[in-house]
């Protein structure tokens, strides 16, 4: 996961500003995910580390939603791109559908309900939000950079 994570950060690395830090705390969510898998005894045992990983979990989820997402829309409306918007209408529903299920996990880990197969689970879903997230930056980065190269 952290492998993808980079090759987004050096694929659209530069393109804008709130981009640049929400794949930094991509990076950062990956990395916590990580180091917390790598011992999913510490689910039960220690819930500070499982408290931090929530913590830059739902830091993630909410600069998508309330910022990166709306930017990227704004910007697809702006240079018309039609491909674009049809792309996000197919896809933010999706992604809504994940949202949810990482606030529930969350919530689970808040009520110390949280399990080793709840956190797999997890891992799962922030691959697929990511995978839909990269499209997204690809479409809408493609189509602006051919209209800006077209008036050049």
């Amino acid at each position: 996961m952290l492998e993808s994570c980079q090759n987004a950060q050096e694929r659209w690395g530069g393109v804008h500003k709130l981009i640049d830090g929400w794949l930094k705390a991509r990076h950062e969510l990956v990395q916590a995910f990580d180091a917390l898998g790598a011992k999913p005894e510490a689910l039960g045992e220690n819930r500070k580390p499982l408290q931090e990983f929530c913590g830059v979990l739902l830091d993630y989820v909410s600069a998508g939603h309330f910022g990166v997402y709306e930017q990227l829309s704004d910007e697809a409306k702006a240079f018309k791109d039609e491909r674009g918007l049809e792309l996000a209408d197919t896809i933010y529903p999706r992604i809504d559908e994940i949202t949810k299920k990482l606030v529930e996990f969350n919530d689970l880990c808040d009520k110390g309900e949280c399990v080793a197969a709840k956190f797999k689970e997890l891992g799962g879903l922030l691959h697929e939000r990511f995978e839909l997230e990269d499209c997204l930056i690809e479409v809408l980065h493609n189509a602006h950079k051919e209209e800006l190269t077209a008036k050049a």
